[in-house]
């Protein structure tokens, strides 16, 4: 426990406990067992849609490549492959909206691992005031003691 004046201040309110709960990093003790199997689960799909993200980003700069290309030397094909070449133009799937919906995608994962980081360190913080809380009700129930036996010694 940190308090905010003192180590062991005289007086430990509320307002002086600060906690600092440690994270994932520090201990995998304050995780269930349910929570580290969705961590992982989290991980592995951030980690797919980053390789999808990188496959879409790449096939997107070439096709960027192949339209610059054919815009400054367009190819000379016959009319029947004219036509569908201008078939494949209707079907081709947009891209920029590809990349998008897997940004929010990977931005979605995020928060959700983000939300099962918090609250792990919410109830590791909860944890350590209960035990705090424990503690200081301890030390009040000995002072009690301590001062009925000096009353009863009076």
């Amino acid at each position: 426990m940190i308090t905010a004046f003192q180590v062991n201040a005289f007086q430990n309110d509320a307002f002086q406990i600060v906690i600092t709960p440690t994270g994932h990093s520090g201990g995998d003790d304050a995780w269930t067992p349910e929570e580290r199997k969705r961590y992982k689960a989290l991980q592995k799909k951030l980690r797919i849609a980053e390789e999808k993200r990188i496959t879409a980003e790449k096939e997107s700069r070439e096709s960027r490549k192949q339209a610059i290309a054919d815009l400054v030397d367009p190819p000379k094909v016959s009319k029947r492959k004219q036509n569908k070449v201008e078939l494949k133009q209707e079907l081709s799937v947009d891209t920029p909206s590809q990349l998008a919906a897997i940004d929010r995608y990977i931005a979605n994962l995020e928060k959700q691992r983000q939300n099962l980081f918090d609250a792990v360190q919410l109830r590791q913080a909860k944890a350590l005031l209960e035990q705090e809380l424990v503690a200081l009700e301890a030390k009040r129930q000995a002072e009690l003691d301590d001062e009925e036996a000096l009353l009863l010694l009076l």
